[in-house]
């Protein structure tokens, strides 16, 4: 185990290494002159040539990239070019806010998704497994701006439980922000929730006509600890790995949610810089969603096995 370990954490740096200079390259292969999209077609060479300094565009290639790791080690990630502020210090709080949807519909994703998995496999092709089955087609069925639209206008225009507002902190106004964060959150974790379901109900059924299974059965064993001991705990091995592909796929959708409810995250961040053309913030956010990504497969590949320790290392 523990060489895996080590081995799966190895592999990791080396991805983030891997992912960091791509960034880096990416940035700089932008065909065009940088400093000059940033500041426009009307910008005099002066201008031109001071935001090329500014953006460290003016040295050598090699000193370039050195300066960037320079940088990165020391978690410098540059100034925006359009405020003036160091990326990292809005980056951090903008994360925040996406990672906070993002956390809390995984795990309503999971809760729910597992449990209804299960009961859907224990009642397999019975009525309540057709009704199951029939709403996560429909989760899955339903791209992510289509259900938070719905969540919008029912919920905030035709039953203003929860009217929109100006976005406000956890600490500033608990039950504000808690009003604000649920329709995001709710949106997020449909079609997460769909896809873990789906995956729980066939990993069990899979599971419960397994031999292993079956002896345990024979050996007289409570049907309840048969499928909690036996056939849930193996079932979450692909479970785990789907799950960590949902957190991945997450980070793509909170551009919309974060657009149609008006939530600060990273995604918007991004959207903002992209337009703005403000470099610094755009290398900033990719690097931070990239290193979130491998962090998450490192830790889904640890959990898995740490579930199965027959899992083959790579």
């Amino acid at each position: 185990m523990t060489n895996f370990v080590v081995r799966r954490i190895g592999l990791a740096v080396i991805q983030l290494v891997i992912v960091a200079t791509i960034v880096f390259l990416l940035i700089r292969l932008i065909p065009g002159d940088a400093a000059r999209a940033v500041l426009g077609e009307n910008a005099t060479e002066d201008q031109v040539a001071a935001m090329r300094s500014t953006m460290g565009l003016d040295e050598a290639f090699p000193i370039q990239f050195l300066n960037y790791w320079k940088n990165l080690l020391t978690g410098d990630l540059g100034v925006s070019l359009i405020s003036g502020r160091p990326v990292a210090s809005d980056l951090i709080v903008r994360f925040g806010n996406s990672l906070e949807i993002i956390v809390l519909a995984i795990l309503i994703s999971i809760f729910v998704g597992v449990v209804l998995g299960r009961i859907a496999a224990i009642r397999n092709d019975r009525a309540l497994d057709h009704i199951i089955t029939g709403g996560s087609v429909l989760g899955i069925s339903l791209p992510v701006f289509v259900t938070g639209t719905l969540l919008l206008l029912v919920f905030s225009v035709w039953l203003p439980i929860l009217p929109p507002q100006r976005y406000v902190g956890f600490f500033s106004d608990p039950f504000g922000h808690l009003q604000l964060i649920v329709l995001p959150v709710l949106a997020l974790a449909a079609t997460s929730t769909a896809v873990i379901m789906r995956m729980t109900r066939s990993a069990m059924l899979e599971t419960l006509s397994a031999d292993f299974v079956r002896t345990v059965r024979a050996k007289g064993v409570v049907e309840r600890k048969v499928i909690t001991d036996h056939a849930l705990r193996n079932a979450l091995v692909p479970v785990v790995s789907i799950t960590s592909v949902e957190l991945a796929t997450l980070i793509g959708s909170t551009v919309l949610i974060e657009t149609i409810f008006g939530w600060p995250g990273m995604s918007s961040m991004l959207m903002q810089a992209v337009t703005d053309r403000d470099y610094p913030v755009i290398q900033a956010v990719v690097l931070s969603a990239s290193v979130f990504v491998i962090v998450v497969n490192l830790v889904a590949d640890l959990v898995i096995r740490l579930l199965d320790p027959r899992t083959e290392s790579f």
